[in-house]
């Protein structure tokens, strides 16, 4: 249900809850209300973040936004929403305050309720920032499995900028494991696959990796 739509049901609540004397309409006009205040949160946060990635500059409206979706999506028993809220703030502690030890216990639990409603895509994210938490510790075997399996998923929901970002990622993992021949065909199959989804942004870091490496 859109956010227009959950408005327009909860004007017809209320006028059930006036006009008509159904005091539990009210109560239902409030969940429609959370829902959308929740979308919103989420959404809103997603766009920090995005300026902070450009600025670098921490919003300390970030935290809080993804905190408030999180919270009403758990109210609401919206294990997927609640999922995505949880992966953004596991992501605001591990790419805006470099803080691994804070982001591995919240992108854990994301990805275990993501895999419970059945969200693959939300579950790769998860996976992704816990392989590069693992790849940051030096446990570069798990970092390789969780990036696999977050690429695996990605090629699934034909999330070709994902895959692309992942095998970045990947490479990195592999010439830490002394296989630099290996990793540098890791880069041309994600430079293929980002020019070919107009990622430019992903296409850049390849570029930076294979400069690297």
């Amino acid at each position: 249900m859109s956010a227009d739509d959950r408005i327009e049901r909860a004007g017809l609540l209320y006028e059930r809850a006036v006009f008509g004397g159904d005091t539990g309409a009210v109560t239902a006009a409030e969940r429609e209300l959370d829902a959308v205040e929740a979308d919103l949160a989420l959404a809103r946060g997603r766009i920090v973040h995005a300026r902070f990635l450009d600025s670098r500059q921490e919003d300390p409206h970030e935290l809080r936004l993804f905190e408030r979706a999180a919270e009403l999506y758990r109210d609401l028993a919206d294990v997927r929403g609640e999922a995505e809220a949880l992966f953004w703030i596991g992501c605001f502690h591990q790419v805006v305050r470099d803080d691994d030890a804070a982001a591995v216990p919240v992108l854990e639990q994301s990805h275990r309720r993501a895999v419970h409603a059945g969200d693959a895509l939300t579950a790769s994210y998860a996976l992704r920032h816990l392989g590069i938490a693992d790849h940051r510790a030096g446990r570069l075997d798990s970092a390789r499995e969780r990036l696999e399996e977050s690429t695996r998923l990605r090629r699934a929901a034909g999330f070709l900028p994902g895959v692309a970002a992942n095998l970045v990622g990947l490479a990195y993992v592999t010439a830490g494991e002394g296989r630099r021949d290996e990793a540098l065909r890791l880069l041309d199959e994600a430079g293929s696959i980002a020019e070919a989804a107009g990622a430019d942004g992903i296409l850049r870091h390849v570029r930076e990796a294979q400069a690297r490496l």
